[in-house]
């Protein structure tokens, strides 16, 4: 029997570049993409057997991208080229993150989560995840981590796992991408050994305007793109309970003023950000009536 051959594309991507990139290689037929956690923070996009690569060409449309090597290999290289460039890794002071293959348990005064990278986005790897754990631990340190709390566009739900894991509860986690219903179980899954046969967490595939966002909600979160934070913000206002908190991430450090300006607009006041190499998260008020 012939082998299979797979293509990997190892990409050299400034971070402003990430998330347009991702969408286009996602159209051009690419089954997974995901960054390197640790530097030089590589970037590598796969391509199945029955699918043409992209024309390298197209990468122009995407300033500072490079193609850094294309490489082919056979179905028994599969599972190794697919876990190489993501280990285990400790986010803010409480948690240490590993990937589902590495069986070695972390550090004993840290929450060891356990993940499937490339599954949805959210994996603790790219920085604005990372951000927004740190700022769900201040958040439970000053005993503000009270339920409800709404995860929008949660990929995985690993924020929302991570709020339970920290005291918070009455958890609703959902996405609009039917990917991450399924992401979403698992997750429970590979951590069912800090649950104890709790659910951590209820969850959906849907938008806002399901009835199980209606809120009032006392915490929010949206780790996703200042395009859509801004698109949703005025739904946002009205799920959110007055004085009660908001973690809006996925946004470029050099448009904080924007995303400032836009959150206060929309009645929320922002309380601190949080900045990890080109990108920000920020915790924010919702000013009361």
């Amino acid at each position: 029997m012939a082998n299979t051959i797979h293509l990997r594309w190892k990409l050299g991507v400034p971070d402003p570049q990430e998330e347009a990139l991702c969408a286009w290689l996602e159209g051009e037929g690419s089954s997974a993409f995901y960054r390197e956690a640790d530097p030089p923070r590589a970037c590598y996009a796969y391509f199945p057997p029955d699918q043409q690569a992209p024309d390298p060409a197209g990468l122009a449309a995407f300033p500072g991208v490079q193609l850094l090597e294309a490489e082919t290999f056979g179905d028994e290289d599969w599972l190794a080229k697919s876990r190489e460039g993501f280990g285990s890794f400790e986010v803010g002071s409480r948690f240490h993150v590993r990937p589902l293959w590495d069986l070695q348990s972390g550090p004993a005064d840290r929450i060891d989560l356990v993940v499937n990278p490339g599954l949805a986005f959210g994996t603790g790897g790219h920085e604005t995840t990372r951000l927004c754990m740190e700022l769900l631990e201040e958040l439970a340190s000053a005993g503000r981590l009270r339920g409800p709390i709404l995860d929008i566009g949660a990929g995985t739900g690993i924020l929302s796992l991570a709020a339970y894991l920290l005291g918070g509860r009455e958890l609703t986690a959902f996405d609009i991408d039917p990917d991450c219903g399924p992401a979403m179980l698992e997750l429970i899954e590979l951590n069912a050994h800090l649950l104890a046969g709790a659910k951590p967490y209820e969850s959906f595939v849907g938008t806002l305007e399901h009835p199980q966002a209606a809120g009032p909600f006392p915490g929010l979160v949206a780790n996703i793109l200042l395009e859509t934070i801004q698109e949703l913000l005025p739904r946002m206002a009205q799920a959110a309970a007055p004085g009660g908190w908001l973690i809006a991430s996925g946004i470029l450090a050099e448009r904080t003023d924007e995303a400032l300006l836009s959150l206060m607009t929309q009645g929320f006041k922002p309380e601190k950000v949080l900045k990890e190499g080109e990108w920000i998260a920020i915790l924010a008020m919702r000013i009361p009536a």
